[in-house]
């Protein structure tokens, strides 16, 4: 375990070293400002619109973010030649792969908080009064959410040798999950057997990464969703996560490090 957190730490580092969660935090920072501008105009929708824009380009940068950062663990460690420093010392495949996506996980959550603390701040100078609990509902779920993107570019890693085909295919597939994966049972029902079928066992097989999108809560200010069922999304992504990073562990132990 003090081999993971080691490791995990190292991540973070390396994150706060590059610029890519600067240019993504300036982004979402100015287009937070727009909204609050917005404000002058006293229209409601208006202002709504540009909160649910805000709120979009804050999961699209954290999907970049933890597949990009996931995505680049494995081959940098592999070209710099650390990667067999570290596994010849004691610090097993496992514990290196917890490590990694720790770091990346925990270096996510706090872009995310900086993201949402900024645009609440300027919510909260515009608004009359702020749901915490609907703000924290839609921060640990995404937080949590993106746990699934992250262990899926590390397991990709073990697939695909180059850092930018796997990030790629791993941010397509996960848009393409967040976009349309709510509607794949739909389009099942309208296909011919055996298509039918096997497109919904797909649906019923993926990770449903929509189910964890209430910017709504925030958008329109509704109340919370019930709290059983945000403990219930939390275990689930937790799930899909412990299984896909099970699943890499066991590439990871059947692949020469060469």
């Amino acid at each position: 375990m003090t081999a993971a957190l080691a490791i995990a730490q190292l991540v973070l580092l390396e994150l706060l070293r590059r610029k890519d969660v600067y240019v993504l935090f300036f982004l979402t920072g100015l287009i937070t400002l727009v909204a609050g501008a917005a404000n002058i105009f006293e229209d409601a929708r208006v202002v709504r619109y540009v909160k649910e824009i805000c709120l979009t380009l804050i999961w699209i940068s954290g999907f970049v973010l933890a597949v990009t950062t996931a995505a680049r663990q494995l081959p940098a460690e592999r070209e710099s030649r650390t990667l067999f420093t570290l596994l010849a010392k004691p610090v097993s495949r496992w514990q290196f792969l917890a490590g990694k996506f720790l770091g990346c996980w925990l270096a996510c959550g706090v872009a995310l908080l900086f993201f949402y603390a900024f645009f609440g701040f300027v919510a909260a100078s515009r608004e009359r009064d702020v749901d915490l609990a609907g703000w924290f509902q839609a921060a640990s779920l995404q937080w949590f959410m993106l746990a699934v993107p992250i262990a899926l570019a590390l397991a990709g890693s073990l697939v695909w040798a180059a850092a930018s085909s796997n990030a790629t295919l791993t941010l397509v597939g996960c848009f393409g999950i967040w976009l349309l994966g709510r509607h794949l049972h739909k389009v099942a029902l309208g296909l011919p057997e055996p298509a039918g079928t096997l497109l919904t066992l797909l649906y019923f097989a993926l990770p449903h990464l929509e189910l964890f999108d209430v910017r709504d809560l925030i958008v329109h200010r509704w109340p919370p969703v019930p709290w059983l069922v945000w403990l219930g999304a939390l275990l689930y992504a937790a799930a899909y996560t412990g299984l896909i990073l099970n699943l890499a562990w066991l590439l990871f132990r059947r692949r020469a490090l060469n």
